[in-house]
């Protein structure tokens, strides 16, 4: 049986749609002029840090055709994302979301192009999963282009970092390298811990699985470089974020994935918690674990206090191209906009991964008014400046 209170925010979201709750769509590129010449002068009040939080297959909401994998809202396997949506997590105040979050383009699958699309508005007509090069090296999925956003930052001397679970680590208990030793995680691989009492953090289980296809940095040659894997401090494991937030020492920029059982893709073998066996609620309450965890630990960061924002991004639609199929889509800052009627705002805005692009080249100023070009369809998009305060991010 679903929480009445679920059931009340069900009936708002319903009002929503009919209402058109956020009113008219906004493109960066229907600014007034005087904003083409704007100076770094207010910088203090805008955004200034950005964690991206990657999670995977899964719809916000979905026709009641689709059974699997099972939507987001009002699932109990899933009562910590559901709570940031229904004013109960205590944050209320932090978040904002979307209610019209859709795939990136029809039939742009499986995850690994949804990941590129992030990174340069296009998919570079990659259909796959591959990891970048091949066993023997040669090219596979990587793109020689410089025309991404990560490469735009370093252009622009912005940092990033790409933090990603069982990288960069001793596979055998889970501890992580000398910084000196981190190399680009140019290479998928998967399996269990095997000294005795060695166990994934988030939930406790022997297994890892890093995924290439979930770090679209590791497919540009700028940012991946070669094959065999180079040395990297770009690409920390997973466990030096918490580090990193503590020394205030993490970049501008910063995409974590966590690992294919973290970020809801897959189910451990054991299943979790009281989700056994291991079925696709199992997935969901890994994943709702993660978040639940790591939300919090950043946002007692001096980054995320002093404008950040923690953007939670979901690859990929399930069951459907369409509109009915919605992908969840989170931001929690102090930024966000204010809550309307007691609860998180929301919008029935279209977003899609060209919004998040273009929004992330008008954080960090790399967009037509700066001397860089819209990335792919950013230049079609319209960006989610209504989900922040005014002036937040542009």
């Amino acid at each position: 049986m679903f929480n009445p209170k679920y059931q009340r925010v069900m009936c708002a979201l319903a009002l929503v749609g009919l209402l058109g709750w956020g009113g008219f769509p906004v493109h960066a590129g229907d600014r007034d002029d005087d904003s083409k010449g704007r100076k770094d002068d207010d910088h203090d009040q805008r955004v200034k840090t950005v964690f991206v939080i990657a999670m995977e297959n899964h719809n916000w909401t979905q026709p009641s055709t689709i059974t699997s994998p099972e939507q987001i809202f009002l699932n109990p396997a899933a009562p910590f994302i559901n709570s940031l949506a229904n004013g109960t997590s205590g944050i209320s105040e932090q978040v904002a979301y979307a209610n019209m979050y859709v795939n990136a383009a029809p039939g742009d699958h499986p995850s690994e192009p949804n990941y590129m699309w992030a990174e340069a508005g296009t998919n570079f007509g990659v259909a796959n999963d591959d990891d970048p090069y091949h066993s023997d090296c040669s090219v596979d999925t990587l793109q020689n282009t410089d025309q991404h956003l990560s490469a735009f930052l370093t252009k622009d001397k912005k940092t990033w970092k790409s933090y990603q679970e069982d990288v960069n680590i001793n596979l055998t208990n889970n501890v992580p390298l000398a910084s000196s030793l981190w190399t680009v995680p140019l290479t998928s691989h998967s399996g269990n811990f095997t000294v005795a009492g060695s166990v994934n953090e988030y939930n406790f289980s022997t297994q890892y699985n890093y995924a290439a296809k979930h770090d679209p940095m590791v497919f540009f040659k700028d940012t991946a470089g070669p094959c065999p894997a180079t040395p990297s401090t770009q690409y920390p494991p997973l466990q030096q974020l918490a580090l990193d937030l503590q020394n205030d020492a993490v970049a501008d920029y910063n995409w974590i994935t966590p690992d294919q059982y973290n970020d809801q893709h897959s189910a451990l073998s054991a299943g979790y918690g009281s989700f056994v066996p291991a079925s696709d609620q199992s997935s969901i309450a890994e994943g709702d674990n993660f978040l639940a965890r790591v939300v919090p630990l950043i946002m007692a960061s001096k980054a995320y206090k002093d404008h950040g924002v923690i953007v939670i991004w979901w690859d990929e639609s399930e069951g459907g191209d369409t509109t009915a199929e919605r992908i969840p889509f989170f931001i929690v800052s102090k930024d966000a906009h204010e809550n309307v009627g007691g609860l998180p705002y929301s919008n029935t805005i279209q977003y899609s991964h060209s919004s998040f692009l273009r929004t992330m080249q008008e954080i960090f100023r790399v967009d037509p008014w700066h001397g860089y070009s819209w990335l792919g369809d950013a230049s079609n998009a319209t960006d989610l400046s209504d989900l922040f305060k005014p002036d937040s991010i542009n």
